[in-house]
């Protein structure tokens, strides 16, 4: 998974997934300080209510 697409994908959907807070959790440590900047704007976005927890169970 890619950061940046993550970025796009949830900024055009409205919401984020658990499995994709989980990977961002997992993968902190390799961040640059570009990519956290992102997860920083992701998080703020939430704090605002923009961007929704998505916690639907699979089908």
């Amino acid at each position: 998974m890619n950061l940046g697409i993550l970025f796009l994908l949830v900024n055009a959907t409205g919401s984020i997934t658990l499995s994709e807070l989980d990977w961002i959790a997992d993968h902190q440590s390799e961040f640059s300080r570009l990519d956290m900047a992102l997860v920083l704007k992701i998080g703020r976005l939430m704090d605002e209510g923009i961007i929704e927890l998505d916690c639907k169970l699979p089908a």
